[in-house]
């Protein structure tokens, strides 16, 4: 697909436009473009369809265009500027398309347990049913664990096969320390050995265990403890034979904090402007369905706790707030949050504005005032924040968002904690490349509806 994205268009658009030597532009701009995406390791095993993320498609993209103006330069070459770029400019949407494909193709096959890593866990009980438990509550991983050998006393609870214990001390002969590990993984079939270490797996205790693994053919991987913390934010380092992880803190300012707030209010001013028509057209629909003002404003939380008013279409009667707490014992969610598939203080209209999310066009204005960031943690209620505790409380650590990945995940249809849980990850590891990637996918999750009452 990725020769595809590029030698075609090249050679259609070169031969169209009467360019020289189309046959070998297109030739070359193909062999450039692998050759680019194979230099980022694009083609690697552990990289096909693991991620469907459009920045490294763009970083690459950009690598070709420089790559290829060099060239041409160097060359003489003399086609056209503007039907190069006209031919290259299909390749990244092309590739990014496959890379989707491809990536919920591999999803869907490990819902059905199938192209996955079998996995054997070594650690202390406590310690390898964390990581069980973490590895089996999501399905867009590779790793499967098939069998766990728990180090010193206590009951493993993950439901896990138990094929051996190890003692809490290392043997008086230290190689047999890992006889009982090497037969299960022999056994089992293991493709990787994760340990999650503890007190009674000392730094020698665990050099030993990688040697032996790697002179059996068997790869070793070690959890840190750390969850939910971006890839980019950790660095390795080896100090006085010690192996160390670095993580850096999350980004609350500089170069990358200016440009989010930048783009987020030049984004909005541009959204009012080109949406004014319809704007124009939902007023009319909300007054024409009931009575009461076209735009509801409501006091949220926003950055550090700074509370704001913000704006929405009504999609609701004008009572809605005072028949609240009529309806408390219909709350259908968990947490501090209070939703219901079939409220009924809901109009005709708002039921359409809220499937089609609508009514939140208005929060624009928020972000142009800066109040809002387009992509974000939900903007929760000051009810909602009184009865947060000190890690809920982090998701005010950033603005909120009209968008974020509590959208894109299912909206209404998550629990409090799994809410809560995109939030803090969103807000410890934001990026600029993954609010264009969120941006992305909340058009498919307007269009879907799904989890949106």
């Amino acid at each position: 697909m990725d020769a595809a994205g590029v030698g075609g268009p090249v050679l259609a658009v070169f031969t169209g436009g009467h360019q020289p030597h189309p046959l070998l532009a297109a030739l070359t701009a193909t062999a450039v473009w692998l050759g680019v995406r194979a230099c980022h390791r694009r083609y690697a095993r552990h990289e096909l369809g693991e991620s469907r993320a459009v920045p490294p498609v763009l970083r690459d993209w950009l690598t070709l265009l420089g790559l290829l103006a060099v060239a041409r330069t160097v060359l003489g070459e003399s086609s056209a500027p503007a039907l190069t770029l006209l031919a290259l400019a299909p390749a990244p949407l092309l590739t990014a398309l496959c890379r989707k494909a491809t990536h919920r193709h591999l999803t869907a096959l490990r819902r059905e347990a199938q192209a996955v890593h079998r996995v054997l866990v070594i650690g202390e009980p406590s310690a390898a049913d964390d990581v069980v438990e973490h590895l089996a509550a999501r399905t867009d991983h590779a790793y499967v664990v098939i069998g766990v050998i728990p180090m010193g006393p206590g009951q493993l609870t993950a439901g896990v096969p138990a094929l051996a214990r190890l003692g809490s001390q290392p043997p008086a002969v230290p190689d047999e320390d890992w006889v009982p590990v090497l037969a299960a993984a022999e056994q089992l079939g293991a493709e990787l050995v994760l340990v999650a270490p503890g007190p009674r797996l000392s730094g020698e205790r665990l050099r030993r265990l990688s040697w032996a693994l790697h002179d059996a053919g068997l790869p070793l991987a070690v959890s840190p403890g750390l969850t939910d913390v971006a890839l980019r934010r950790i660095q390795t380092a080896t100090v006085a034979g010690l192996s160390l992880l670095h993580v850096a803190p999350p980004t609350r300012r500089g170069p990358h904090a200016f440009g989010k707030s930048a783009l987020d209010r030049a984004a909005a001013a541009l959204g009012l402007l080109l949406l004014a028509p319809v704007y124009a057209v939902v007023a009319l629909a909300i007054r024409l369905d009931s009575p009461g003002p076209v735009l509801h404003r409501q006091t949220r939380i926003g950055l550090n706790g700074a509370p704001f008013t913000m704006w929405k279409f009504r999609s609701m009667v004008v009572d809605a707030e005072r028949r609240r707490a009529e309806l408390a014992g219909a709350n259908e969610v968990d947490g501090p949050l209070f939703k219901m598939r079939r409220d009924p203080r809901v109009t005709r209209t708002g039921r359409w504005l809220r499937r089609s999310s609508l009514d939140e066009l208005p929060q624009l204005v928020n972000v142009l005032r800066g109040e809002m960031s387009l992509v974000g943690p939900r903007p929760p209620l000051p009810d909602e924040v009184a009865r947060y505790d000190s890690v809920e409380a982090r998701r005010l650590r950033v603005k909120p968002g009209l968008t974020g990945l509590w959208q894109v995940s299912g909206r209404s249809d998550l629990s409090w904690d799994e809410s809560v849980a995109l939030d803090l990850r969103y807000a410890d590891n934001w990026s600029l490349g993954g609010d264009f990637d969120v941006l992305a996918r909340t058009f498919r999750a307007v269009v879907d509806g799904r989890g949106a009452y």
